[in-house]
């Protein structure tokens, strides 16, 4: 950027930035979250500056999508939280213990080696079927079902019990 572009850069930054920020806090309800999105509405407007007629809207349209996507996320964590809290509470029954004293599944699966939790996520948190997870990891396909078992396996010995194998 040329100085004269910096300088209106910078003035746009503090214009628009509180009042983005705080629209953002308003639709993600979490203030770092809200700040990370206006940050990266306006580092996307910054990789594009010269190109960009209505630095506003662009803000605004972008940090829209980033919301969404962030709700998507969110939306996608709980379904997995429910589906996995569904199944340690049936294994804490089947197994009479209590639901409530059942290890907090979530931490099991970060407590996983990394070759065997990037799987778990992408494949039970983010939904993805098996062979997207193969080609973002760059492994074939049988090698993540073998890793999703060594997983399950892994997870069912922290967690005394039964993992169901249906995703």
């Amino acid at each position: 950027m040329k100085r004269s572009q910096e300088s209106a850069a910078a003035e746009l930054f503090a214009a628009l930035y509180p009042s983005l920020a705080g629209w953002c806090r308003r639709l993600v309800d979490d203030d770092g979250t809200a700040h990370e999105v206006a940050s990266e509405a306006f580092a996307r407007l910054w990789a594009r500056w010269s190109s960009v007629e209505e630095p506003r809207g662009f803000l605004y349209v972008t940090a829209a999508n980033l919301v969404r996507d962030h709700w998507r996320k969110l939306e996608r964590e709980r379904r997995a939280m429910r589906h996995v809290s569904a199944q340690a509470a049936l294994d804490a029954v089947q197994y009479g213990r209590s639901a409530e004293a059942a290890v907090p599944v979530r931490l099991l699966v970060q407590s996983l080696p990394e070759r065997l939790r990037t799987p778990v996520l992408l494949y039970y948190y983010a939904d993805l079927p098996i062979r997207e997870v193969a080609l973002l990891m760059g492994r074939r396909e049988g090698t993540v079902k073998a890793d999703l078992h060594a997983a399950r396996e892994l997870l069912r010995a922290r967690l005394g019990g039964h993992l169901d194998h249906t995703h």
